[in-house]
């Protein structure tokens, strides 16, 4: 035995170190509920889904853990913050909308429905991971970096370009660039 293990009982440090993951979860997920600022809320729940990770980490899935925070706290919650950000404030008055730019925009979102749907229907469907029922995280780890890696890639440039939209919005006040 160490001397730090004569000193403290390991399972009292690992339920004391539980403890704390559970009290930092809890008060992100306050955080995120109770303020009526809307920054004070994503900040919540971005300290929340941290603990979240925590308690993966704590239950011995360091992948699960990662992939938590890269993709709930590094991209959605980083996303929400740069849409508030750059997003109008609300003391303004919202700009006349125009009908035929509405219609415009109905018309295409009909469109690009009504082609998702017939994609949809008329396309045989079978399991992704034909590869023996195998859902390990090996094998779900090597089809996302070799064969479905252009999914990643087109949902990083929509956000792209999702985030310079709002620049360009933000930076116009609404109006169109000259």
């Amino acid at each position: 035995m160490t001397p730090l293990q004569e000193l403290v009982d390991p399972g009292l440090l690992a339920q004391a170190a539980f403890a704390v993951i559970v009290v930092f979860t809890f008060t992100g997920a306050l955080i995120a509920v109770l303020p009526r600022n809307i920054l004070y809320n994503v900040l919540g729940l971005i300290l929340c889904l941290t603990g979240i990770a925590g308690l993966f980490l704590y239950l011995g899935s360091p992948f699960i853990a990662l992939m938590e925070l890269l993709i709930y706290v590094g991209a959605i919650c980083i996303s929400i913050v740069f849409a508030i950000m750059l997003s109008r404030p609300l003391h303004l008055s919202l700009p006349k909308r125009h009908l035929p730019k509405v219609l415009g925009a109905g018309a295409v979102a009909l469109a690009v429905f009504g082609v998702l749907a017939i994609i949809i229907f008329r396309t045989p469907w079978h399991a992704a991971f034909v590869r023996g029922n195998d859902w390990s995280i090996t094998s779900i780890g090597a089809y996302m970096l070799t064969r479905y890696s252009l999914v990643f890639e087109v949902m990083s440039v929509v956000l792209l370009v999702a985030i310079l939209g709002a620049i360009l919005i933000t930076s116009t006040g609404g109006r169109r660039a000259p």
